[in-house]
């Protein structure tokens, strides 16, 4: 049976920012439909422009968070999963928290304060999508903040650990503390390349 703290997930948290515009929309910002980039500087008001969207949908996404989500979702237990990465101290921050928590995830975000929050805009026209990744804060992790004793907790508590491939550019140091955790303890630890820009909501 699932327990308090069984999963913990690390990973880089992106805010996506959803809503239905048109191919106009699409031609302003040089995108393609079935189509997933990072974003450059010609993007980049493009997350600002979605959130005035009175569609606009804001989904905690990123790899690993939308497969806490949904793990989180399946065990049926308050709180049965964790999660941390980096955001930024923001609007959008602040909406990742709400989004996360609402879900049921116990979150300790490391808050960078020179990086605003990931972000991914997801464009819709006819039920196909456009995805704009800005990955911003989401490449600030520090392990120091892993090592804190209330974060720490969280690693020593889980069954089961996960961190998809991408943090590896981000915090490997992070990723080689929680792994040699898991072979001293006798604990499941799953690593791999996994596109949360895949992940519907």
């Amino acid at each position: 049976m699932a327990s308090e703290g069984i999963l913990l997930g690390m990973g880089n948290p992106l805010l996506d920012i959803s809503a239905l515009v048109d191919q106009d929309f699409l031609k302003k910002y040089d995108l393609e439909l079935n189509n997933a980039i990072l974003a450059e500087d010609k993007h980049l008001p493009i997350y600002e422009e979605l959130s005035s969207n009175p569609n606009v949908e804001y989904i905690a996404g990123g790899a690993t968070n939308k497969s806490i989500r949904v793990a989180q979702w399946m065990l049926q237990v308050p709180g049965a999963t964790s999660y941390m990465g980096s955001i930024g101290k923001d609007k959008y921050g602040v909406e990742m928290k709400k989004n996360s928590e609402l879900a049921g995830i116990n979150v300790h975000f490391y808050e960078d304060e020179s990086a605003p929050t990931g972000t991914c805009a997801v464009c819709i026209v006819g039920g196909e999508r456009s995805l704009v990744a800005n990955l911003s804060a989401a490449n600030c992790y520090k392990v120091e903040h892993l090592k804190r004793p209330e974060n720490w907790a969280l690693v020593e508590k889980a069954k089961y650990l996960f961190i998809a491939g991408f943090f590896l550019t981000v915090s490997p140091e992070s990723i080689q503390l929680v792994a040699e955790h898991a072979a001293a303890n006798n604990k499941i630890f799953e690593s791999f390349a996994v596109c949360g820009l895949c992940f519907r909501k």
